[in-house]
């Protein structure tokens, strides 16, 4: 079976990429600063103004963006273009505070649709294959992102949604889906009730699994991978914004995930200072988006791993591990791979002008914020 062919950005050379992201970031803070009234005062009280953004390095003049921000203007404040021009609110559960509120221009759900599509290639899809979606639908991005996803892919999309386990198993045996998109745990439940159903989890006809939205650790994946007989990859995303598709972990390497460079700028920053870090030191993780006018970025603890690695599967983006898959563990400085770890942040949308947000997570999973600018 053939397989599906890269895109030409994810194999140009660093110094193409490097254009392209200072060209975005410079739209993108325009952006933010002539529609949002928000990030209009807060770049001039920090004494910044978008055409201060000459080059990559001066992204850290401009003030971070904190969840206090986002309830401060709850819920449409920070949107970045008119309602008219809005095909879709997400929002977050709110469970501490008000939900964040995320939209989408027909632009965002392209673009989404894209990276998701990209996201799944680089997972190990191949064409004809079909997808079984059992993330949820609604409100939570997770379910909507990969089916959008899997169809820009031109796979054939089974949208289950969450729940309904005995239904699950019921639509696997008799659609045979090869991909198989839900939470690492919930993949153990489905597990569970194949067996007691007396079925053999091994014998379906899953081969690939696609794990994201809550943590997860090697020893969980060796555990999918052994009860189940497929091959379990992690995916990265951020709930309250874009969702899925911010990174994947590649088929071919299965050694964290890759970060979608072209869209999502990344920067290990001091946690006190703020100030971004060299390579190789710990620190939280930043990131802010070069594509969509809604872009706010999320924050990560510090991590213990190995400094920043280009990406081995074929892709000119660049990694760093960071910890097992899912996991809320630290961040190294450097390179362009997203974290390995899965943690729940803020990001940034069409719909939305924002700049940097910093969020910090105790290893707990709890976030904390703090005003950085």
């Amino acid at each position: 079976m053939t397989a599906f062919a890269l895109e030409p950005i994810e194999k140009a050379p660093r110094e193409e990429l490097r254009r392209l992201q200072l060209e975005r970031l410079q739209w993108s803070l325009t952006h933010a600063y002539e529609h949002v009234p928000h990030f209009r005062r807060k770049f001039d009280a920090a004494g910044v103004k978008p055409s201060d953004c000459r080059s990559l390095a001066d992204l850290q003049r401009f003030p971070f963006t904190t969840k206090a921000d986002l309830r401060e203007t709850y819920p449409f404040g920070m949107f970045a273009v008119p309602m008219e021009r809005i095909v879709r609110i997400h929002a977050s559960s709110g469970t501490t505070g008000k939900p964040t509120v995320v939209g989408y221009t027909a632009r965002d759900i392209d673009t989404w649709s894209t990276l998701m599509a990209r996201s799944i290639r680089a997972a190990g899809a191949r064409p004809g294959e079909k997808v079984h979606v059992a993330y949820g639908y609604g409100l939570f991005t997770g379910g909507l992102g990969a089916h959008y996803g899997a169809e820009r892919l031109g796979l054939a999309v089974i949208p289950l949604g969450g729940g309904m386990t005995e239904r699950q198993v019921q639509l696997i045996a008799d659609f045979e889906p090869e991909i198989i998109m839900v939470t690492p745990s919930y993949m153990l439940a489905i597990a569970d009730e194949m067996a007691r159903q007396g079925l053999d989890p091994k014998a379906s006809s899953l081969r690939l699994g696609i794990f994201g939205a809550e943590p997860w650790s090697n020893e969980m994946r060796r555990s999918i991978e052994a009860r189940v007989g497929l091959e379990a990859l992690d995916l990265y995303g951020l709930s309250e914004v874009m969702g899925p598709g911010v990174a994947q972990e590649c088929s071919e390497t299965k050694d964290g995930l890759t970060l979608w460079e072209d869209h999502f700028y990344p920067e290990i920053v001091d946690p006190e200072s703020g100030e971004p870090l060299p390579d190789g030191q710990k620190g939280e993780l930043v990131f802010t988006s070069l594509r969509q006018c809604f872009s706010v970025t999320d924050r990560g603890a510090a991590a213990e791993d190995s400094g920043p690695q280009p990406a081995l599967c074929a892709r000119s983006l660049h990694g760093r591990t960071a910890g097992p898959p899912g996991s809320r563990g630290r961040r190294q400085a450097g390179g362009g791979k997203g974290p390995r770890a899965q943690h729940q942040g803020i990001h940034r949308h069409q719909r939305r002008g924002t700049h940097r947000c910093r969020r910090a997570l105790h290893r707990q999973g709890e976030a904390r914020h703090r005003q950085a600018s």
